[in-house]
């Protein structure tokens, strides 16, 4: 069951980032068209900054689980990678409680915050005034993926400082 729910979680932070990855080009084409409608035809838009700024916002929120899942967050382990790999396992579930805390925090108030901007039906405060309430539902969904993620590694963890093996899969 554990190994099943494991699976489970490594799957939905794999199939998220493939879906949000592609994400990145729109950003791109979004600034390139920016920059040739503003450079080359002198009419920028009013549109482009926010556009650009919301995707690549989303991008890296919902990016995170996948990141997390294949060790790509950066991390300042000098010392630590010189530890047995045990105590490297122990001190990862010692800091998974600031993590944990990190990740409630964005799923309780950015829930609260994205509900509120779904009632209220909220917009930005530029000339373009694009919704605001998409982006700020972003945020609780990218916390609960980054927590999912999390648990996992804390589990893969525990399983590391108390056995000294991996849970490996079948």
């Amino acid at each position: 069951m554990l190994k099943k729910t494991l699976r489970f979680i490594d799957n939905l932070s794999d199939k998220s980032g493939k879906v949000i990855s592609p994400m990145i080009y729109v950003v791109l084409g979004t600034l390139v068209f920016e920059v040739f409608a503003r450079y080359l035809f002198n009419r920028p838009t009013i549109w482009a900054h926010e556009t650009s700024t919301f995707f690549y916002g989303a991008y890296f929120m919902l990016g995170a689980a996948y990141c997390l899942r294949h060790e790509g967050m950066i991390t300042v382990d000098i010392i630590q990678r010189r530890l047995p790999r045990r105590i490297q396992a122990l001190l990862n579930m010692i800091t998974f409680v600031f993590f944990l805390a990190v990740c409630l925090v964005l799923l309780w108030l950015g829930g609260k915050d994205a509900l509120y901007s779904w009632k209220v039906g909220e917009h930005t405060n530029t000339t373009w005034e694009p919704p605001l309430y998409p982006l700020k539902t972003v945020i609780p969904v990218a916390a609960f993926l980054l927590l999912l993620q999390g648990i996992a590694r804390f589990i893969r963890d525990a399983s590391i400082a108390c056995t000294g093996k991996e849970v490996k899969e079948d």
